[in-house]
């Protein structure tokens, strides 16, 4: 009979510099429960430590030579985070020295893979896995309200030195997409107004992460810690665009170039305060193929500065068989392909997919097969009339 095996439960913290991370660092590694925390940081350097919590002559050397770490006089410690995070943590769950750990992923994108790489250690063999895991236990996102407020005042970008704003808006937008809580930090410092609207821009963006207020950083622990929030599916999913991308059984799906599934709107939590600050959302759905040159010159040149997110599927007259994943995150875009259409499959593997796939059977079309552009827009104060004119006159 296999032994259950001891879980250490692990905070995933996103979140760029000068948000409040470094504030709830030390909220944590103060935390007077008696809980000994392992945090792992991308650069110790820029975490400002609270020098009374530090051991004295606390700062010692790890395997590798970039890796230093800070011991805490409480039991805690704050180390670099690593490359290899399977073995990292390996060793830390093992030691049987800490109780929780804190892992802080501001510098990657997408806090996606560092999650899927924990879950994947329970799988692994045995080295990493015997007698202790890390276990998930939430994603919690540190935003800063005043940064947002010009984040996102249209046509007003953010920059940074070091750091273009596109990949400022990018990490943003990706943070809050993959999270199950929302710290709106500097709560005060923002007006009520602005504070609405940033709160509207982020439920449109994620409606289903909790959404914690606070100015430096002073939240209850009990909220981001031992929440068992963390399901990976469910939060791989739930980002506005892929509910809107992926829509509801229930709704009437039509055909041909005349049907707009972007009338289809879906109403999430927080819809009242989206309407009031004027954030909307809506779904872009044609048949017939994009003309890349003309697509590419839209998006370059005449994209609407009030989009704040797309995120979809296209195709192209030029290579009708292949369909590509559009994203756009304020100023960044980005084309990739994501795979043939299985209106590409032979008739055999086709049928049988359609007898396993209802949604496949359901978006069908005589003349396209499963091919069609779909793309999630959201945005402020958008012209939706307009945008779906600019992106016909791309079409074939």
């Amino acid at each position: 009979m296999e032994q259950h095996k001891k879980e250490i439960p692990v905070l995933l913290l996103t979140g760029y510099l000068g948000g409040g991370k470094t504030t709830l660092f030390n909220r944590i590694l103060s935390n007077e429960r008696g809980i000994r925390f392992a945090v792992m940081v991308n650069d110790i350097g820029e975490v400002n430590i609270d020098a009374s919590l530090i051991q004295k002559e606390g700062i010692v050397g790890q395997k590798d030579d970039d890796s230093d770490l800070v011991a805490l006089q409480n039991g805690c410690i704050c180390c670099t985070l690593r490359m290899d995070l399977v073995e990292q943590l390996s060793e830390l769950t093992r030691s049987g020295r800490f109780d929780y750990i804190v892992i802080e992923a501001s510098g990657i994108c997408e806090p996606a893979p560092i999650a899927q790489t924990i879950c994947s250690i329970p799988a692994l063999e045995a080295k990493y896995s015997d007698g202790c895991i890390p276990r998930l236990d939430c994603i919690a996102t540190v935003v800063d309200a005043l940064r947002l407020k010009d984040e996102f005042d249209c046509g007003g970008r953010l920059a940074r030195e070091g750091i273009g704003e596109e990949d400022i808006e990018n990490l943003i937008i990706e943070q809050v997409e993959f999270c199950n809580v929302i710290i709106l930090n500097k709560i005060s410092e923002v007006g009520k107004e602005e504070a609405g609207r940033i709160r509207a821009i982020l439920r449109a963006i994620q409606p289903k992460a909790r959404m914690l207020e606070c100015d430096y950083a002073d939240i209850d622990l009990r909220e981001i810690m031992d929440t068992r929030l963390f399901d990976f599916g469910k939060v791989a999913t739930s980002a506005a665009w892929v509910q809107e991308l992926e829509g509801h059984p229930e709704e009437e799906h039509c055909h041909g170039d005349e049907c707009h599934d972007g009338h289809h709107h879906h109403h999430h939590h927080g819809e009242g305060e989206a309407e009031e600050y004027g954030i909307q959302t809506f779904v872009y759905y044609r048949r017939s193929p994009l003309d890349l040159n003309k697509f590419d010159h839209f998006v370059a040149k005449n994209w609407p500065p009030e989009i704040i997110r797309t995120k979809g599927v296209v195709y192209f007259k030029h290579d009708r068989d292949m369909s590509y994943l559009f994203e756009q995150a304020g100023t960044q875009k980005k084309l990739t392909r994501a795979g043939l259409w299985f209106a590409t499959a032979p008739k055999e593997e086709l049928d049988e997919m359609m007898k396993n796939e209802p949604g496949l059977a359901r978006d069908w079309d005589p003349e396209y097969g499963d091919r069609m552009i779909k793309l999630v827009i959201i945005g402020q104060n958008l012209d939706r009339k307009a945008i779906e004119e600019k992106l016909d006159s791309c079409l074939i």
